[in-house]
């Protein structure tokens, strides 16, 4: 057992952090497990007063720790004068029940607090929704609320009585009759979305959706590829609202990419649900950049976390799902670290599996636009020879596909190879019938 008392004199509301190891069901290291856990409680302004490490070696039905144990976290509790316990874990909704009244605290699970930080930082109407959703669909069956009522005084629930079974079962059937209002919302936007991608579609940009562990570096990376100002900090899910960018791949095709919500281990099955209108524009993507932090400890543990995700999102019938790896943050290793992920990714690179880059610095960007380019640019090549007074066309072709080739003759012709998406090469033969007949 691992115990780390931590001092603050700011006046936030006090809380202790525990993660029960369970160290036969993860790959990750429990140090690591904990870091993120209190990561998540100061992403709440907690006050993180004390954090440990309790080795599980069997769960007990009614409090998740043996009696023993309980006692002894009761007195850590005490000592740090916390007002929350945060446990990095599930919790059915007895263990939460009697965890509070065995600590006269609040205790808030590991999918509770993902759900109270999802709550905070949702600014879109359709974010706001889901994550509604995914909370009542958690309250539903513990009927009590999360962070958002926490009770600034020492008890909270359990020092208080509970309501009457009348009392329940009317909560019951509100919280039921939400979430069908909710999931009617949702189920617009999911088709507003449809509609949206069908008129992109029409706009032969291919599209490149940006996934990853959360504070992976994504919306970094985000503005350093769109010269965009995306919200980007050092915190666990700073991102919750898918944004979308159209950018210039080299040699000027155009592309759009999407900003998407952090991933996490064991990300409560509520929210990929709830989730699952924004999670498609995931799958819908031609290219998806998952961007790992290659300077965590925990780098493969948490890629395989975000794979496990993926599976979970549906491909269109017929689409090839590409992934690139991003290995990010290479600003952060030391020489020798650097010079092996260097070493591997350039490996990697050739068949356009991964690319080692700094969003901070900038470093290996220009290389990964390239890869970008080269992944999704699969369109056919079509020759064609322009007059000198067609410079109109010639500016269509550079707005709409991108020119690999181009040379002018003694005449003052341009002849041009040009990629082009079917669907544009259609538009174009539209507006310029006299080039392709």
């Amino acid at each position: 057992m691992t115990q780390k008392l931590i001092d603050h004199t700011v006046p936030l509301i006090r809380a202790v952090v525990i993660h029960p190891d369970r160290r036969s069901d993860s790959p990750r290291l429990a140090s690591e497990r904990l870091e993120e856990a209190a990561g998540l409680a100061r992403a709440l302004d907690l006050d993180v007063r004390a954090e440990e490490i309790v080795r599980l070696r069997s769960t007990t039905p009614a409090t998740l720790f043996g009696t023993g144990k309980v006692e002894e976290l009761a007195a850590l509790v005490r000592a740090a004068h916390a007002e929350a316990v945060i446990i990095d874990d599930a919790l059915t909704p007895v263990q939460q029940r009697n965890l509070e009244k065995a600590w006269e605290v609040k205790v808030i699970d590991r999918t509770g607090l993902i759900l109270e930080i999802f709550g905070r930082r949702a600014r879109t109407k359709e974010g706001r929704l889901q994550v509604e959703l995914a909370r009542l669909d958690y309250e539903r069956s513990r009927l009590v609320r999360t962070w958002t009522h926490l009770e600034r005084q020492r008890g909270g629930t359990g020092s208080t009585g509970g309501p009457g079974e009348t009392q329940i079962e009317l909560d019951r059937r509100l919280i039921a009759d939400r979430i069908v209002r909710l999931k009617s919302e949702l189920e617009e936007v999911r088709r507003t979305r449809g509609l949206h991608r069908k008129q992109r579609q029409k706009a032969p940009f291919p599209t490149i959706a940006l996934v990853g562990y959360t504070n992976a570096g994504k919306s970094t990376m985000f503005n350093r590829l769109t010269g965009s100002e995306v919200f980007a900090k050092d915190l666990l899910f700073a991102t919750l609202d898918t944004t979308q960018r159209t950018i210039r791949l080299p040699q000027g095709r155009p592309a759009i990419v999407a900003d998407t919500v952090g991933f996490i281990s064991d990300l409560p099955h509520e929210l990929v649900e709830s989730f699952r209108a924004t999670l498609e524009e995931v799958g819908e993507a031609d290219l998806i950049l998952h961007v790992r932090d290659i300077a965590s400890r925990d780098s493969a543990a948490q890629a395989k976390d975000v794979e496990a995700v993926l599976k979970q999102i549906e491909t269109p019938e017929g689409k090839t799902r590409r992934v690139l790896e991003v290995w990010n943050k290479i600003d952060l290793l030391d020489d020798e670290a650097r010079e092996t992920v260097l070493g591997q990714a350039e490996r990697l690179a050739k068949d356009g599996e991964a690319v080692a880059v700094s969003a901070w610095t900038g470093e290996g960007i220009e290389p990964l636009r390239q890869i970008i380019a080269g992944l999704i640019d699969d369109d056919p090549e079509t020759q064609l020879t322009l007059e000198p007074h067609q410079g109109d066309a010639l500016a269509w072709l550079y707005e709409h596909g991108r020119v690999t080739a181009r040379d002018a003759d003694e005449l003052g012709r341009t002849h041009v190879t040009v990629r082009l998406h079917p669907a544009a090469l259609g538009r174009f033969e539209r507006l310029y019938p006299d080039l392709t007949d």
